[in-house]
């Protein structure tokens, strides 16, 4: 989208739901409680008529909000904790003992979306695995800071491994698929430190944090039995309301593009990657899937082809679940007409 910058939710560095037991805080009880929205509330609602009106707490409905326990914080009584700590510039610090209470026309419901989605995209990651049986995927704390100062804006820094999100139109925080995109960025470059060199590597790191995150609000759907009454495939329902026509989407994870579609820019090249992941996820499904998607990444170069970055997944699919699992691979790969594969 052009309206972010070449780093930002649409640029890199500088369904089926399987389920796995996650491991339950010690004092799981005593977790502060949140108010967030269940993705977002067009994907929740399928509500395609709901504007932003300039970050009005009344032009959402009650029902798109839910209440959800923040996990894995620290003791500070902020929004800082295992995977994740939040500051912000652009209003006082939301307090976790207050993230019942705010509502989107508060600054610190931003802080308190992006904490939660950070949280469950990593517990996400390791429910597949990574961190205990699988080497870990960004598993730290991870920086985010609310500070664009009005510029509609997100962005994962390299310099600092740190998300920034924006503002302006519907803030970018509310939106949790723009949280989880970014935090994709973040998971590639602790999988490959400076991933994203070339055009193609880039376009892979779009589509990466664009089936992530919706790979990570499906699987929060069903954990947490919140409604989905829009498209899966469609990204940022929520954030892409200002400037595109229902039904809203800033991209989408199933469009018919081949490498023969390609353009030169990484978002829209993105979406030939994401296809093939999709198609992955709708072959063997989710937690399948995923386990063989995150797991070839460690194996990327900064620079990685489609071809290369595609046999290296099927050759991680063979290694992890055997011939089967690498031909159905193969077959997402092939159908987006990659050479050499």
């Amino acid at each position: 989208m052009d309206r972010r910058t070449p780093r930002g939710l649409l640029a890199a560095a500088t369904v089926t739901v399987a389920l796995a037991t996650l491991a339950a805080p010690a004092s799981a009880s005593a977790d502060p409680q949140a108010r967030l929205f269940m993705v977002n509330p067009v994907q929740s609602s399928g509500d395609q008529t709901l504007a932003d009106a300039k970050d009005s707490a009344t032009s959402v409905p009650e029902s798109a909000y839910a209440t959800a326990a923040l996990r894995n914080l620290d003791s500070s009584g902020g929004l800082s904790g295992k995977w994740a700590y939040v500051r912000s510039e652009t209003g006082a610090s939301a307090k976790s003992a207050d993230a019942g209470t705010y509502t989107r026309h508060d600054d610190q419901f931003e802080q308190v979306m992006a904490y939660f989605w950070v949280n469950e995209a990593q517990e996400y990651l390791q429910s597949l695995g990574f961190g205990t049986e699988l080497p870990g995927a960004n598993d730290r704390a991870q920086p985010v800071r609310i500070n664009q100062w009005g510029a509609d804006n997100s962005f994962f820094t390299d310099k600092k491994a740190e998300i920034r999100f924006g503002k302006g139109g519907v803030d970018d925080a509310e939106d949790a698929e723009v949280v989880v995109h970014e935090y994709g960025h973040a998971v590639h470059h602790a999988q490959v430190p400076g991933f994203g060199t070339s055009l193609e590597a880039g376009s892979i790191g779009e589509a990466w944090g664009d089936y992530l995150a919706v790979s990570v609000g499906a699987y929060a759907d069903a954990k947490h039995k919140w409604p989905a009454k829009a498209d899966l495939a469609c990204v940022a329902d929520w954030d892409s309301v200002p400037y595109s026509d229902a039904p809203h989407c800033l991209r989408r994870v199933d469009s018919d593009k081949t490498y023969a579609d390609k353009v030169g820019e990484v978002h829209a090249d993105g979406e030939i990657w994401s296809r093939a992941l999709f198609d992955i996820r709708g072959a063997l499904g989710a937690r399948t899937a995923d386990r063989i998607i995150v797991n070839a990444q460690f194996g990327f170069a900064p620079d990685t082809s489609f071809k290369d970055a595609a046999l290296t997944t099927i050759a991680t699919a063979q290694k992890m679940y055997g011939k089967s699992a690498a031909d159905a691979v193969r077959a997402a790969f092939q159908a987006r007409e990659i050479p050499g594969v």
